[in-house]
């Protein structure tokens, strides 16, 4: 480590020791280490990422504008777990500039990575628990229940947590579903007489993902059928990560002890985007696309498309087409 950036380090936390929460030094921030100064940039690795995630929300921030304002003045960014974020970086970069992608995961998307995702005030719950699931699958918050509405980044995390489970343990086997194509596939077992296989398929998995859930509504075997994959994966350890439209008790005609077992992990849920986390979308969406758009053009956009991601990534491409 060179020792000038050590110290620069060390007296940073010191300038800051007054402004931030006591005990914070103590508990996160001395878990860091300075490795490297570079344009400006001050690169610190943590030993995780929850220990990122913590910092990244609570004191990031505050540590950003005191070394801008207080070393020399410039324009710079602290970043925390930069080599990570670094690596999804290059692989969200990727996927967004081909045209093509491989299925080999499972129909996960490659563009939907942590590395592409902007956490704001509306979805940061979600987004630590999905990191949580991703690091720790089966031990952390099982089952995990993400809700919202449409188009609010859902589908993202449920990827994310499949693309960072698999950079992290390539051997475990990670399916992505929607409740859709779960029903209709259970559904040609049943006629083809291969149900055993079907059960199977979904039973030895190591990480299940299955979106949309509230589609299991009035789908009486199909639920039978999910409700004994979840207790087979459930008892065995296994990463359950389900996705809707609406919190477990307000799904329409699904039975009551589906419902309890969809509550027995963490339920979250994400809102709509304020207005700085939808700027900042449509910032990292050119940034991924490598489009010059100016802030006026950004802030338009962010103002008058209030709703969610979906729609903002939609006008982004008419502005640009």
């Amino acid at each position: 480590m060179d020792k000038e950036v050590k110290q620069l380090w060390e007296n940073l936390l010191e300038e800051t020791s007054s402004t931030l929460p006591a005990g914070s030094s103590d508990l996160w921030l001395k878990t860091c280490i300075p490795t490297a100064l570079i344009e400006g940039t001050l690169v610190l690795d943590v030993p995780n990422v929850f220990v990122k995630e913590q910092i990244s929300s609570r004191f990031l921030k505050d540590l950003s504008k005191i070394f801008k304002e207080k070393f020399a003045g410039e324009t710079i960014e602290l970043r925390v777990g930069a080599e990570t974020r670094k690596d999804e970086q290059k692989r969200a970069e990727r996927a967004a500039s081909s045209t093509t992608h491989s299925d080999a995961r499972d129909g996960l998307n490659p563009s939907y990575v942590f590395g592409s995702f902007v956490v704001g005030k509306s979805n940061r719950l979600g987004h630590a628990a999905s990191l949580a699931v991703a690091e720790t699958p089966g031990e952390a918050y099982n089952p995990l229940f993400i809700w919202g509405g449409v188009g609010l980044g859902k589908t993202h995390l449920m990827h994310a947590i499949g693309h960072y489970t698999l950079d992290r343990n390539p051997n475990l086997k990670v399916t992505y579903v929607s409740s859709e194509k779960f029903i209709n596939e259970f559904i040609q077992s049943i006629k083809n007489n291969k149900t055993q296989e079907f059960k199977s398929k979904y039973r030895s998995v190591d990480v299940l993902l299955i979106d949309d859930i509230q589609f299991l509504g009035n789908k009486g075997s199909s639920q039978e059928e999910f409700f004994h994959t979840f207790n087979q994966l459930h008892v065995s350890n296994k990463q359950i990560v389900i996705c809707s439209d609406r919190p477990p008790k307000d799904i329409q005609s699904i039975e009551d002890r589906l419902v309890s077992r969809f509550e027995w992990g963490l339920v979250t849920d994400i809102q709509s985007p304020d207005l700085e986390t939808r700027i900042a979308i449509l910032q990292k969406k050119a940034q991924l696309r490598r489009l010059k758009i100016s802030d006026e053009v950004i802030n338009f956009l962010a103002l008058n498309i209030p709703s969610n991601i979906r729609e903002l990534e939609g006008a982004l491409n008419r502005v640009v087409a």
